[in-house]
């Protein structure tokens, strides 16, 4: 005891240095990984000795051959443990090997995410949407998804397992302590790095490849797998460039595993894309197009039917477009593939050569008669012709005119003079036959204009002779709220003298004085031929025939068939204010 009492002799400095030198070398800190040295193996234990703690650690044995150490551990070896506790309520040190594997695993891992370094691994087991892979160098488990286990589709990976091999590190969950990785990319990096090896050594734009072997197509193409000294690559020919006839599908052309040569048109080096021709490599039909004239009737084929129109070819390779607005005179809206059959060859004639966008535009209706020219030489306009009626709708009549596949357009204000339009219409329907007017062909439209009152002699024609304030003697036919309504004497024209205009006294302005069938005389009040229209009144007559009595000084004898007895009155008037002169 009298080593401690005197801290100032040479044997207490030296104690105190070899014990701070001691502790220097072991920071004992729970949480921490430290290293132990064996010192004992049972059948269910491994003891350690680690300087600073005040008794020795015990590690299970399971749990040493969990991590895989129990062939390697011996007496004397050196192995990490994880420091839980330093002393538990029993006094023990508490310590796991396998805690401590995981976390230097999980530090190794962050490591290579960090750098974007490869890691090696081996994939031990199958599990619902993707496998388990194992780190190799710390044995920590990792996670990677069935879609970045390869580029391809792979049904059946029993030849992967257990397989050592890279794998990339795509995401870690530092709270939860996992962990994604990705054999895809690694695959796919390795096979981009091999591409551009193989395009920048083997291909350049214009080059001709040989025997080509037929892969696979779809409905954009075909695609050919060319063998060069680097490997293989696949390559793209588009429809397009296959040939210069028009293609509906590579299947019509190729079959798996046929030889081509083809011609390098395109490198992509971002998408790593070789785009390749074969048409290219033969004669451009399109040299022969100065063998052809606009104008001039040719025989055609038709290759492939849109909704738009026939694609057809004036020789092999030499491709035409039939629009359907060029396929007849007078069909609207047609089908094309109601008229024509692929394969089948129809005459045409050539309207359109524009060389530099390769384009030649035909027409089939040129090859037949414009049955409007037609229609204006037989019928001309003012002719009369024969039609039965095709169509009706709300405002119109369409006439299938004689012989001729034109329908002519009836409007309902030229089916009568004298009847209302939408009352006339209803008196015909599809299928009646009728005479009818050419009124006006429009050969640049293709349109004809036809009537059917025009056929009769026009009422109207009864006013050639008359003029505003003229007198004319009409028969009421009926009276409302409005005014009446009335029929001119030997003409069938129905006009209406409005309630303003009955009469000068607004209390003899009553259309319900008139019950139907009186003669009466009424004025012109409005007259216009352009428009044809006319306007009656009987209060214009009225005054008419009173300024003429008042100045005249005559008895209203003229005004008899008038109902009114205003202009006596007015007379009267007249005569007692020249009496009080």
């Amino acid at each position: 005891m009298e080593i401690y009492k005197d801290l100032s002799s040479a044997a207490s400095q030296q104690f105190e240095k070899l014990l701070n030198s001691q502790l220097s070398k072991n920071k004992i800190e729970e949480g921490k990984i430290i290293e132990g040295k064996v010192t004992k193996i049972t059948s269910k234990y491994v003891f350690l000795f680690i300087p600073g703690l005040k008794s020795e650690p015990v590690v299970d044995i399971n749990e040493i051959k969990l991590i895989g150490l129990s062939d390697e551990i011996k007496e004397g070896s050196i192995i990490s443990v994880l420091l839980e506790k330093i002393e538990d309520k029993n006094g023990d040190v508490i310590v796991s090997a396998q805690k401590a594997q995981k976390i230097k695993g999980w530090n190794e891992l962050v490591r290579c995410y960090e750098k974007n370094e490869l890691i090696n691994g081996k994939i031990i087991q199958k599990t619902k949407g993707g496998v388990i892979v194992e780190h190799i160098d710390t044995g920590s488990l990792m996670f990677c998804p069935g879609s970045q286990i390869s580029d391809k589709p792979i049904k059946n990976i029993d030849h992967l397992m257990g397989v050592e091999q890279k794998f990339a590190l795509i995401k870690l969950d530092m709270v939860r302590g996992n962990s994604v990785v990705s054999r895809r990319q690694v695959v796919s990096s390795s096979k981009k790095e091999d591409k551009v090896k193989i395009i920048e050594n083997n291909f350049k734009v214009g080059d001709i490849i040989k025997d080509a072997v037929v892969k696979g197509y779809s409905s954009f193409g075909c695609f050919f797998e060319v063998t060069t000294p680097d490997g293989t690559i696949d390559t793209l020919c588009h429809l397009q460039e296959i040939s210069y006839s028009r293609v509906n599908h590579p299947d019509e052309i190729f079959n798996i595993g046929e030889k081509h040569d083809l011609k390098v048109i395109s490198i992509d080096m971002e998408k790593l894309q070789v785009g390749c021709s074969i048409k290219q490599l033969l004669p451009d039909p399109f040299e022969h197009i100065s063998n052809y004239k606009i104008g001039n009737e040719y025989s055609v084929k038709v290759e492939k039917i849109t909704d738009y129109g026939c694609f057809c070819s004036l020789e092999p390779g030499l491709s035409t477009l039939l629009h359907s607005s060029e396929m007849s005179w007078t069909k609207k809206n047609i089908t094309p593939k109601k008229m024509f059959d692929i394969g089948q060859t129809i005459q045409c004639v050539i309207t359109e050569i524009d060389k530099d966008k390769r384009r030649v535009a035909i027409s089939h209706r040129l090859t037949q008669e414009n049955p409007y020219s037609k229609l204006e030489n037989e019928f001309p306009v003012g002719s009369d012709i024969e039609g039965i009626v095709s169509n009706t709708n709300e405002y119109a009549l369409y006439v299938k005119l004689s012989d001729f596949d034109i329908d002519g357009f009836l409007h309902s204000n030229d089916l009568s003079f004298t009847e209302k339009p939408e009352e006339a219409l209803k008196k015909y329907k599809k299928g009646d036959k009728l005479k009818v007017r050419v009124l006006e062909i429009k050969k640049a439209d293709q349109k004809v204009r036809i009537g059917l009152k025009q056929l009769d002699k026009d009422p109207f024609d009864w006013f050639k002779n008359k003029k505003v304030n003229d007198t004319i003697t009409v028969k009421v036919i009926s009276s409302d709220n409005k005014g009446l309504i009335v029929k001119p004497e030997g003409c069938e024209i129905e006009l209406m003298i409005k309630k303003s205009q009955i009469a000068m006294s607004a209390g003899d302005a009553r259309p319900s004085r008139f019950v139907g069938g009186e003669r009466i005389d009424a004025a012109i009040l409005d007259l216009n031929f352009e428009k044809r229209k006319v306007s009656l009144s009987i209060k214009l007559l009225e005054e008419i025939m009173n300024a003429k009595a008042i100045k005249e000084h005559s008895s209203p004898l003229s005004g008899k068939n008038l109902p009114f007895s205003s202009l006596s009155e007015q007379l009267d008037d007249k005569k007692n204010k020249k009496d009080s002169e």
